[in-house]
């Protein structure tokens, strides 16, 4: 059972640093974290839940608590707004916030799911990322279909819950079918206690023992980093980015400079590949989302190497970047994580 309470309260986090999956420097959140039945996801933590009653939170008036909590500083950008799950529907509070982002020009992530809905009015500067939960193509076909007519930036987003995905092939097919998803991506989840009961009481996993076992005993992160390698190829197959694309991706900011390399270290890191260059590149990363002046313009007027903390792998990687848009090295890493790993999926 499903129940909704309003209530004042607006989720609003700011970030310093870029991190994975999304990449947003603001989350904005109108909902409580649990809203979904039988299964729970809360996108924000990665992790997912079970109850058989749960009180969703709604809050009541969002215009008024985003301008109160932005009346000394405005939303930074890029903002990702939560408005997965029926909830949505109902409510519509994620189109609240944002038509509050639109109105001050806030590049936007707007998170939407299976059983939600895309937003009515929408700009340029949103990226809509539809998150394939609970993974039913006939509700995501006419979602996927109702993007490309709308010539909307979107993409897709593939909530990772062991042993309840599958069907990646066929998902990646549909989202290639409606011609315009621009991503096509993973997100690992964590399933709390109440979660893994729930699905090991699903037939499918009661009537395999080898997966019942995995799910109570087994480390399931080589696993999920497998799974989550095999969706990025898929989504090289499909010709779409294999990482959510925040909104002016193609800006040479520093906020998408560290987005770069933080992409890169964690995906070095999961491969366990040169983990002492990953972390390297991961520091750097952090100076540059805080370093004050635009590594552009510093690039320009001297090199990147005189802003203390990037070393040198950081240092070739975002000059090239900066003067062609890529990075041979974050190239190479990349090919790498894109190696399909289809064993045990």
């Amino acid at each position: 059972m499903i129940t909704y309470r309003k209530s004042p309260p607006l989720r609003l986090q700011r970030l310093h640093v870029p991190a994975p999956p999304y990449w947003a420097a603001t989350i904005i959140a109108p909902y409580g974290p649990k809203r979904g039945a039988p299964i729970a996801i809360d996108y924000l933590t990665q992790t997912a839940s079970a109850a058989d009653r749960v009180d969703v939170t709604v809050c009541e008036n969002v215009r008024d608590e985003l301008e109160r909590a932005t009346q000394r500083r405005p939303v930074d950008e890029p903002a990702l707004i939560d408005a997965s799950e029926l909830a949505e529907v109902v409510f519509a509070r994620g189109q609240e916030a944002l038509r509050f982002c639109a109105a001050t020009d806030c590049s936007v992530i707007h998170l939407v799911s299976t059983r939600g809905a895309l937003p009515a009015a929408i700009t340029d500067r949103v990226v809509v990322a539809i998150a394939a939960w609970p993974l039913d193509l006939e509700r995501l076909e006419p979602l996927f279909e109702q993007a490309r007519a709308r010539e909307l930036r979107w993409g897709v987003i593939v909530p990772l819950l062991f042993p309840s995905t599958t069907g990646l092939s066929e998902l990646a097919d549909l989202a290639a079918a409606s011609d315009g998803a621009s991503f096509f991506a993973a997100v690992p989840i964590e399933a709390d206690a109440g979660a893994k009961k729930a699905i090991a009481q699903s037939r499918a996993v009661a009537d395999d023992s080898e997966a019942y076992e995995m799910l109570f005993h087994a480390d399931l992160e080589p696993l999920l980093t497998a799974t989550e390698r095999h969706v990025a190829a898929l989504a090289a197959e499909i010709g779409a980015d294999d990482f959510i694309v925040p909104p002016r991706w193609q800006q040479r900011s520093n906020w998408n400079g560290a987005v770069l390399l933080t992409l890169t270290a964690t995906r070095m890191l999961a491969m366990k590949l040169d983990v002492e260059t990953a972390s390297r590149i991961a520091r750097s990363a952090r100076v540059v989302a805080q370093l004050e002046k635009p590594i552009a313009r510093v690039a320009e007027a001297a090199s990147l190497s005189i802003v203390e903390g990037l070393d040198d792998i950081t240092v070739d990687a975002l000059t090239e970047w900066l003067e062609t848009g890529r990075s041979s090295f974050v190239d190479h890493v990349n090919k790498q994580w894109r190696l399909r790993r289809d064993s045990g999926l």
